[in-house]
């Protein structure tokens, strides 16, 4: 698996939307993003269709091809960060010239409804995407340093390193008020003990579920699955995703599960309800509450990297990233 070329002081990141776009942004927060990015030692360009919305608050399959390929066309972009998730990503794949990608890999860096865009450009052209914080997340003030830490430690640095859970998380609309906030203390937790390495696949579940059966679903057999889900989801319905992932795989070697938002209602016993159902879970190291996908802070991890698990410690190392 070929790894893009990491990011350095002073490289360009271009702002895309291949789902919903920038409009639905505040200038407030958009300026927030950028400023935060510049800090960082970056320079910020946009897409040049991030702000047409259209009745469902994205834009023409074209434009965002557009903007797509240009961004990987572009010898000064270095970097590409989408700026936010939404439903549609997945209308793009057939129009994707992905030996234009291939021949240009570089950092694509996104998560939820981006799952099927970066899986599906991993699967097709064998270089390394990343499932982590959007344009948009930058806006947010608190639990912002860890955030940045594993982008950083994920997109700018190449010494392997570890993962290690925040001290606090939250699930709130931080995105709505700022200042009052409800933070709680980070556990994560094993529901079955083991070590495996393997590459490292997954996303968000519903949103990886959409590739099965087309020529951009990337293999899973003997991977380390890590998913995560939304707002959207309810126990049974990510018991059925979960399922219906497992029985594609042909066995992986490992399950990350990203930590379920409130409105869920997952209970612990309802994971373990689930969970139980699958027999090859007992055996391979599964551990969930993890800090991705749709409450704060969220890691970045390699979509088609390389980790290390061990369950006795909690150690969990990136070393092919």
């Amino acid at each position: 698996m070929k790894i893009p070329m990491k990011l350095k002081l002073g490289d360009e990141i271009r702002i895309i939307a291949p789902s919903r776009s920038m409009k639905i942004l505040s200038e407030d927060g958009i300026r927030l993003a950028k400023k935060r990015l510049e800090d960082l030692g970056f320079v910020v360009t946009f897409g040049k269709h991030v702000e047409e919305s259209d009745l469902q608050n994205s834009s023409s399959i074209e434009h965002r091809i557009e903007d797509l390929h240009d961004a990987f066309a572009d010898q000064n972009v270095k970097g590409i960060l989408t700026v936010i998730g939404g439903f549609n990503s997945n209308e793009l794949l057939p129009y994707i010239d992905f030996e234009l990608l291939k021949a240009n890999p570089k950092i694509l860096c996104g998560y939820s409804d981006i799952t099927a865009l970066a899986n599906a450009i991993t699967a097709k052209c064998g270089f390394i995407t990343y499932s982590g914080p959007h344009f948009s997340s930058f806006q947010m003030t608190g639990l912002q340093g860890y955030q940045t830490t594993y982008f950083k430690k994920c997109l700018i640095n190449n010494e392997a390193y570890l993962l290690q859970p925040s001290e606090k998380w939250s699930d709130d609309a931080w995105y709505l008020d700022q200042e009052n906030r409800v933070y709680e203390d980070t556990n994560w937790k094993v529901y079955s003990e083991g070590s495996a390495t393997g590459r490292l696949i997954g996303g968000n579940l519903c949103t990886l579920n959409l590739l099965q059966g087309t020529e951009y679903m990337p293999n899973l057999k003997d991977c380390i699955l890590f998913v995560e889900d939304d707002e959207l989801t309810i126990p049974e319905t990510f018991a059925r995703d979960l399922t219906s992932l497992l029985q594609a795989s042909g066995g992986i070697k490992g399950l990350l599960i990203g930590r379920f938002q409130r409105v869920s209602k997952m209970t612990e016993e309802q994971l373990h309800f689930i969970l139980d159902k699958h027999p090859q879970l007992k055996n391979i190291p599964v551990i969930y509450d993890m800090d991705f996908g749709h409450t704060q802070p969220m890691m970045t991890l390699p979509i088609g990297g390389e980790i290390s698990i061990d369950t006795q410690d909690l150690k969990l190392e990136l070393s092919v990233f």
